[in-house]
């Protein structure tokens, strides 16, 4: 017998079977039998499976039903009958078991007895350019662990409703009756359900097991994916019923209650996005299912979705289309503000209905996200077209774009121009064409233009096939960029432009407006005319021709020509051959913090002092990624390493940033770089580091010579000038003792507290939701990498889930990780445990926390400074301070605060924080500050500006 029966199912799949076949016979467990189930195909799909039978007569045998059931759960169930094996696993066709998958889960499941073995699930997204992959689900499946109840763990059964990653014992599923449910889709949710509930005992472990091949651009969309069909819609709401009358049934009420969560902010949200692209009739039936299902579910679980997932709700229970459906769009598109908002007696709402009962002001309010109080610019402002026609290569374009709550007054300078630009672009030629008509309309700002699209616009021919369309509207000198929304407005008879593209007419001459899946205006090249063939035809056909090889080789020199231009060798070259001979710009001061990556730290408390203090200067920052977010309004804003941040950068007065700008770049004798740092050293660190010691001569030559361009270096202390000047081989004379500018602010919060004996909490924590009775704790571990330099993934060392379940109804966790991190916190401590690591500037969040938790980040120097408890969870502290970089103290020995190594005690010290941490380490922190932050005293900002930037003679 062996010990695992996989039963794959197939239908109409003969190419894809032998490979999920062979994903089984691969196996390192060799105990494995494959039974194939055939719903009926009516392709070759049964031959197939009958000649991998006949190949492997010991391991596989193949079966077909007599006729096709239409779903999943009938050749499921056939397969279980049919099945030998101690252990049965289920495998579609089109998808493939990682090799030791059964391995694995037999292990967990004989050493532990369990019914019911889950294990970590891959999504493999086929139409990606490099196969991308993504986890389900991970931070279910970060350890290995039992339960004896599904109650334990209620997510495991609200989100992994999969029953393909499970390896189930075969006397269990028969002896509890379990079957898949036949005739209706979705029969994996209530079969996991019933698997869950009925297990005495389930084990998860952390190996990938099952590969689920994804593939959007499928001609034959699965069933899952046919939304569009309200018979979809149908057969989950049947299974939804189903699920929850089992819950019932056990008094499961808290599973009941998480699960009504996930079908506000997963299985709701998966049909409205499709809403606004669907008839009158669809929707009608679509809010009767709908809204009979929502009267059922637990009000409090619209507190505990996002709120954009509530709105939807709430506004399809109301069928209120006209604002549902800019919900929608939202969805579709987050960030995008689709409404112009209401605002009602000092609270701003998605809209001015429904707000005479407490449940609707409460879910439509929207004050927390600040559209009232954010730059405009920093604003995605929706912008629907309402009219599109066209006529002899002319087209006519008329929209209106949200102006949220009148804040773009009647009496601002309006502009804008449309924009077209390629989504895969060779030369970058974006067209700009002037809009006609811009007017102030109230809630909205309208425009009109009429568009010669045929002679602005031209494409390469080939590469740039897919065109955007993006209004520029701007506001007072203010740029505002938009997506064009069709929403509705019919285009799908407009005509196809005639285009002229650039390189050659052989594959392309049309031009057609066609709706993304986003719901935005775009433009298809295409071939029509004497050709009448598809663009894609064309483009196979004219692969082998000369014409084609004649353009793909100008394509080639056009790709060479840029790279080369862009390279950084040739950017290095101009920048000192060129920029560097153009003269010194009075009053550039170009900013940078942590390499571009944020507005924050000391460079931010510097500019923002200068301007405070009204000093004349130009002000650059530099930005790294696509976009910058969160910088400020009245600076220019620079990419790093563009050729803008390099020319900024050779005629600047001022260097000022945290870390260090690109090591290759020389700096000027005429411009003065003033280096902050970013924190004072645990860690050893410059040429006290190990890795840099066991660098090359030249390799150390070069470091250096990048640290020599540092004009004055920051420091608080004589702890400084032993560790971080040393480290660097910093001059004497560039320390510069002033204390760190971002912690300026941290001073005067601890000396207004004394003074006034009350703690001011302030915006933070109302924008983070905080309950004014609870204590904030905040844990900012270090960054840490591998032996190699390489960055490790974050997770959190302790169970965020039993912190919450310990501490949430007294404490919020605020986590912050390292900028070079991310972290994902489980659904089910919303609330209690609050990720705030996209908070670039970490000072607001150390003057909110009433406590922080560490291990050996330099965030402990700064935070001592409020004179608050400290907690170090050093749970890896030989492998840190011994076996990674070292360090230049011993912090068991120094450390203001206990020093704890596992989590038991990480949460004993949390219960009695007053003592543990704080009555008994008052002395230790005043000596702490003492030795390692003498120079903050709450006026190094104003001590820089002073030094470089007063112009007035004093």
């Amino acid at each position: 017998m062996p010990d695992v029966s996989v039963v794959v199912i197939a239908y109409n799949d003969a190419e894809r079977l032998p490979a999920a076949v062979q994903s089984v016979l691969d196996q390192t467990l060799h105990g494995v039998e494959v039974v194939i189930v055939d719903d009926c195909s009516k392709d070759d799909t049964f031959a197939v499976a009958q000649a991998l039978a006949a190949g492997n007569p010991d391991r596989v045998r193949a079966f077909q039903l007599p006729q096709n059931s239409g779903g999943c759960g009938a050749p499921r169930n056939y397969g279980i009958q049919r099945a030998t094996g101690t252990y049965v696993m289920f495998l579609d066709s089109d998808d493939v078991l990682e090799r030791n998958a059964c391995r694995n889960m037999l292990d967990a499941a004989e050493s532990t007895g369990s019914d019911l073995v889950s294990g970590l699930c891959v999504r493999v997204h086929l139409d990606s350019r490099h196969k991308k992959t993504t986890e389900w689900y991970p931070w279910l499946y970060s350890r290995t662990r039992t339960i004896d109840s599904i109650t334990e763990l209620s997510d495991l059964l609200v989100f992994d409703t999969l029953s393909t990653n499970k390896c189930y014992r075969r006397e269990f599923l028969l002896e509890q009756g379990l079957e898949f449910p036949v005739g209706i889709h979705y029969e994996d949710l209530l079969f996991s359900a019933q698997a869950y509930v009925a297990a005495s005992r389930i084990t998860l472990i952390p190996n990938h097991v099952y590969y689920w091949n994804v593939q959007e651009s499928a001609a034959s969309k699965s069933i899952s994916n046919r939304r569009h069909e309200i018979a979809n819609f149908v057969h989950r709401m049947e299974i939804h019923r189903r699920v929850d009358a089992l819950l019932e049934s056990k008094g499961y009420d808290e599973l009941k209650y998480r699960k009504d969560i996930k079908f506000l902010k997963h299985d709701l949200v998966l049909h409205l996005r499709d809403l606004p692209l669907l008839g009158d009739d669809y929707r009608r039936e679509f809010a009767e299912l709908a809204n009979g299902y929502l009267a059922e579910i637990d009000p409090r679980a619209y507190e505990e979705v996002q709120r954009l997932h509530a709105i939807c709700a709430y506004l399809l229970s109301k069928e209120d289309w006209a604002n549902l459906l800019p919900a929608t769009d939202a969805l579709t598109n987050p960030g995008r503000l689709t409404v112009p908002l209401a605002e009602k007696d000092g609270q701003v709402y998605w809209c001015a209905e429904h707000l005479d009962t407490e449940q609707g002001r409460q879910i439509l309010d929207m004050t927390s996200a600040g559209y009232h109080t954010r730059p405009l610019t920093s604003l995605a402002l929706g912008n629907r077209l309402t009219s599109y026609s066209s006529d002899d290569g002319i087209v006519r374009l008329a929209g209106r774009v949200i102006n949220p709550l009148g804040r773009i007054s009647p009496e601002a300078r309006l502009s804008a121009v449309l924009e077209f630009s390629a989504r895969r672009s060779v030369g970058g030629k974006t067209a700009r064409i002037p809009v006609t008509t811009v007017r102030h309309a109230g809630d909205w700002i309208e425009w009109e233009s009429l568009a010669d699209i045929a002679r602005t616009v031209r494409p390469l021919g080939i590469i740039d096939a897919v065109w955007d369309v993006r209004l520029i509207l701007t506001v007072d000198g203010q740029r505002l960029r938009t997506r064009v929304s069709v929403s509705g407005t019919p285009i799908d008879e407009a005509e196809a432009l005639r285009i002229r593209p650039r390189l050659t007419q052989l594959v392309s001459d049309r031009f057609v407006p066609e709706i993304t899946k986003k719901g935005n205006l775009s433009y298809v090249l295409a071939a029509e005319g004497k050709m009448a063939v598809h663009t894609s035809e064309m483009i196979e056909g004219a692969i082998q021709g000369r014409a084609a090889g004649l353009a793909k080789t100008s394509l080639r020199r056009l790709l060479k020509a840029k790279r080369d231009l862009n390279s950084g060798e040739t950017k290095l070259r101009v920048y000192h051959d060129f920029y560097s001979k153009l003269p010194i710009r009075k009053g550039l001061v170009v900013f940078e913090s942590h390499l571009g990556k944020q507005y924050s730290d000391s460079p931010k408390a510097i500019y923002e002092e200068m301007r405070r203090q009204g000093v004349p200067f130009e002000a650059v920052w530099s930005y790294a990624g696509a976009e910058p977010t969160g910088f400020p309004e009245d600076a220019t804003l620079v990419k790093r390493w563009s050729w803008q941040y390099l020319r900024a950068l050779a005629q600047a007065e001022f260097w000022i940033d945290n870390q260090g700008f690109p090591l290759r770049l020389t700096k000027r004798p005429g411009t003065t770089y003033i280096q902050t740092w970013h924190g004072t050293a645990l860690k050893r660190m410059g040429f006290d580091e190990p890795n840099t010691k066991s660098r090359g001569l030249a390799a150390q030559a070069s470091f250096q010579q990048a640290l020599d361009r540092f004009d004055h270096f920051l420091i608080r202390g004589e702890h400084d000038r032993r560790t971080l000047a040393k480290g660097f081989r910093l001059r004497d004379e560039v320390l510069l003792p002033v204390g760190y500018p971002r912690n300026d602010g941290l001073v005067r919060a601890r000396q207004e507290e004394a003074g006034t004996g009350h703690r001011e909490r302030g915006a933070l924590a109302a924008e983070l939701g905080i309950d004014p009775e609870k204590k904030v704790l905040l844990y900012a571990p270090t960054f840490r990498a591998s032996a190699g330099g390489k960055v490790r993934a974050f997770q959190a060392p302790f169970d965020v889930e039993e912190f919450a379940e310990r501490f949430g109804d007294t404490h919020t966790l605020l986590i912050r990780t390292h900028y070079l991190n991310s972290v994902t916190l489980p659904p089910s401590v919303r609330g209690r445990v609050v990720d705030v690591s996209s908070h670039h500037d970490i000072t607001p969040l150390l003057a909110l926390a009433d406590g922080l938790i560490t291990d050996y980040s330099s965030v402990m120097f700064d935070y001592g400074l409020l004179d608050r408890p400290m907690i170090f969870f050093a749970y890896d502290y030989e492998e840190y301070a011994q076996e990674n970089r070292g360090t230049y103290f011993d912090l068991k020995e120094r450390a203001p605060g206990p020093v704890v190594a596992t989590e038991d005690e990480l949460f004993e010290v949390v219960a009695n924080l007053r003592e543990e941490a704080d009555t008994k380490f008052a002395a230790a922190r005043q000596r702490f500050n003492a030795e390692f932050s003498e120079c903050d005293q709450g006026d190094a900002a104003r001590q820089i500006v002073a030094k470089f930037f007063d112009r007035s003679g004093k």
